[in-house]
């Protein structure tokens, strides 16, 4: 294929992944990822919800301030306050975008909005209108276009282009479409709506139903030139369209796509251990393109035909999405300078001396645990220091555990609390639980514990122990992570890491998602 069209990925891992439950972010993980995103060059990415939090405004003017490869979007309602605090929080921004949306399906209308259509038509060419004061890169979201009518979303979304949407997004809210059905619908507005060449189209597919990615991809067939999706699928309920997915599939299929994107795949596997890591959502083996056994062969045919000719079995190269055979094993005589070059690889950087030197101390306390280091212990080391050191009042000191067969498990635990040791004692079911109940009696936090969750970071029986916890306290939901090769410490880590974490302002989301 020669010259193939633009296909546009539009990043929402930050705003609508960020709305899975436990899945909030601090603003430092944010730009992490951000950057991550940015090296991986994701054409947009959607930063989050200025108006939802004041947390929520710093991470997406802090974001603004430090891409400068990448467009920076901002979600708003087609409300004034929505706007202007989205135009604020992107004032800095090399390039900005305004992401405004309104629902357009009749149950919408009626029973959140309790709007008419008129009254709907008008407030999104208001809204863009708006919007278009402070950029001149506006996407309009007609809110549950999958179970709108067709004829309403032709007016809309030609009243949205003439006032000056240079993007509109077609979005699939519930994940309700079929994917012959959602292309007919990508190629009806494409035909009747007189302007439709004066903006980009893009989807957004949610997957409860399983066919997010899949109607992606027939929207993409029938010309929507853009793709809104989050790494591993992240997002609310069953998630969004997966990025890797999505983007693999269309390089793959040059024989079917006439658009291609313009990303750099081999940086696919890192952004996804580092969403994975930060947000504390384990990738299932089997998952495509990015899960553990997505190009391991058990099979003795498909050995056999990979080792006679790769392509036999296999449809894309490992290396080509950045699964390396010969990765860079570290230890404990691996010197500074080695683990600072390993990490900017691995798209992870410091803004001080001081914060590369506390890395390097525990990567050389680690190295002292187990002999090989991998590049998931590498993600896990920084991730679990990750919360900033302001944040966490309370730390881990020490922990004693005894586990007898026939006998109660019995903890022992002291913890830093704003700087004041206190220690704790208790027993439970098995060592962690006697642990956790230890942590409690002191902290007190008065959560339920809604997840416990382990996964081994790598093979091997010194492996690390990568714990993720997951808490809940009057309606706000936090994920804490942990890891260690003591599974009872990484618990512990997780747990006060959960309870650090409650502690912090949470942001309820506004009604309303694309």
């Amino acid at each position: 294929m020669t010259n193939p069209e633009k296909l546009y990925i539009f990043d929402t891992t930050l705003r609508d992944g960020e709305q899975s439950p436990g899945a909030s972010m601090t603003k430092d993980e944010k730009l992490r990822i951000a950057k991550a995103l940015e090296k991986m060059r994701v054409d947009i990415i959607e930063a989050g919800f200025p108006i939802a939090s004041p947390g929520d405004f710093d991470a997406v003017q802090a974001i603004a301030r430090a891409i400068k490869e990448s467009t920076v979007c901002g979600l708003a309602r087609a409300l004034e306050a929505d706007i202007d605090r989205a135009g604020e929080a992107l004032k800095e921004a090399n390039s900005g975008r305004i992401h405004t949306f309104i629902a357009t399906s009749p149950i919408h209308m009626q029973q959140k909005l309790r709007m008419t259509p008129d009254q709907v038509v008008e407030q999104a060419v208001w809204a863009v209108k708006r919007a278009r004061k402070y950029t001149d890169d506006v996407e309009f979201s007609p809110e549950d276009a999958g179970r709108s009518e067709i004829d309403f979303l032709c007016r809309i979304i030609e009243q949205a282009i003439a006032a000056g949407a240079t993007t509109i997004n077609v979005p699939d809210t519930v994940g309700y479409n079929l994917p012959q059905q959602f292309g007919e619908t990508i190629r009806t507005l494409l035909e009747r709506i007189p302007n439709a060449d004066k903006a980009i189209f893009s989807v957004h597919c949610h997957n409860d139903l399983g066919l997010a990615v899949a109607n992606s991809l027939a929207a993409v067939s029938q010309g929507a030139r853009q793709v809104e999706c989050t790494i591993n699928g992240l997002g609310e309920r069953a998630g969004n369209a997966s990025l890797e997915e999505v983007v693999m599939a269309v390089r793959t299929r040059r024989d079917l796509f006439t658009c291609d994107t313009t990303l750099d795949t081999t940086q696919i596997v890192n952004c996804s251990r580092l969403v994975s890591g930060i947000t504390g959502f384990p990738v299932q083996p089997n998952k495509a393109i990015v899960g553990a056994n997505a190009f391991a062969h058990e099979s003795g045919i498909h050995q056999d035909g990979v080792l006679k000719h790769r392509e036999t079995y296999e449809i894309m190269r490992a290396e080509d999405v950045g699964w390396s055979k010969n990765r860079m094993v570290m230890g404990k005589h691996s010197g500074r300078n080695a683990f600072r070059t390993r990490l900017e690889e691995l798209g992870i950087t410091f803004d001080s001396e001081e914060e590369i030197n506390d890395a390097f101390r525990r990567f050389k306390d680690l190295a002292d645990k187990k002999h090989e280091i991998f590049d998931e212990d590498l993600q896990a080391l920084v991730s679990d220091a990750g919360f900033s050191a302001e944040n966490e009042h309370i730390k881990l000191v020490s922990l004693k555990v005894c586990s007898e067969t026939g006998e109660t498990p019995n903890a022992r635990v002291v913890l830093s609390v704003d700087e004041r040791e206190m220690a704790g004692e208790a027993t439970g079911s098995g060592p962690v639980d006697a642990a956790f109940k230890a942590i409690e009696s002191m902290v007190q936090s008065n959560a339920e514990l809604q997840l416990y969750s382990v996964n081994a970071i790598t093979s091997g029986t010194d492996a690390q122990g990568e714990v993720t916890v997951r808490l809940q306290r009057n309606g706000g939901i936090v994920n804490g992570q942990g890891a260690d090769t003591d599974i009872v410490i990484a618990s512990a880590k997780a747990y006060i890491n959960a309870v650090n974490r409650l502690d912090q302002e949470h942001k309820a989301h506004p009604q309303g998602d694309v």
